[in-house]
């Protein structure tokens, strides 16, 4: 389950020696690091794994981290970034802000002090995380779901028995209902996978619950697929 996984954080910092020290000491806090050297391997390694943070370095080779966060923010992906910068000025700091950086610090900085801004930054994270959450059972059109006894009720009055990973998916598409949830967000909280395997995963599950719920799954009224991006429940008339 993802309850019981690590913390990821990606560190992007090119001098060598303080991205060992932070590694460190991030590894003690008990986070799970992966190291990216420069802005291009920051971007791969955003875009095939999950993040619960990312510590971002300014002065990189190639790309530099308000770039990084500026294209990391295109993608729409709402991962909290922290930016580290040997500029102290407060335009740079406003510029950090506005590309969509979380939080700004200035080199040197303490360390606790560091550990105290990660802790605050992947805690808000995942407050906004835990939408609204829903009662044990659930009504749209004539289906019901009730999570706790994992079993629903089709459009057509069949009772079907949910499995696990139906009801959390279910659970996850609902309480964020009429957005779009991303691929990555769903294989980590619902498969507690870090690493993507194929989408292929959801998308059976998607027409499945299609076969259940939808009158016409060819065009579904509630449970659609965004290429390339992810999933949304949607409860329109």
């Amino acid at each position: 389950m993802s309850g019981e996984n690590k913390t990821s954080i990606l560190l992007v910092e090119d001098e060598e020696n303080l991205h060992e020290a932070l590694k460190l000491n991030l590894e003690l806090e008990g986070y799970e690091v992966t190291s990216a050297f420069d802005g291009a391997a920051a971007l791969k390694a955003v875009s095939n794994e999950y993040f619960d943070l990312i510590i971002l370095d300014v002065m990189l080779p190639e790309m530099d981290g308000i770039n990084v966060t500026e294209t990391i923010r295109l993608s729409n992906n709402e991962v909290p970034i922290l930016i580290l910068s040997a500029r102290n000025s407060s335009a740079d700091r406003v510029l950090g802000l506005k590309k969509g950086a979380d939080d700004y610090l200035t080199k040197p900085f303490n360390l606790e002090e560091l550990l105290l801004r990660v802790h605050k930054l992947i805690n808000k994270n995942k407050k906004l995380q835990d939408k609204t959450t829903l009662g044990d059972t659930y009504s749209f059109g004539s289906n019901q779901i009730d999570f706790r006894a994992q079993e629903a009720t089709g459009f057509n009055g069949e009772k079907i028995q949910l499995s696990k990973k139906e009801t959390m998916l279910l659970k996850l598409l609902i309480e964020n209902k009429n957005e779009v949830v991303p691929r990555e967000k769903i294989l980590q909280s619902v498969w507690g996978y870090n690493v993507y395997p194929t989408t292929r995963t959801i998308d059976n599950f998607i027409l499945n619950f299609r076969k259940y719920f939808e009158e016409d799954s060819r065009n579904p009224r509630y449970f659609h697929s965004v290429r390339g991006v992810g999933y949304k429940y949607a409860e329109s008339e």
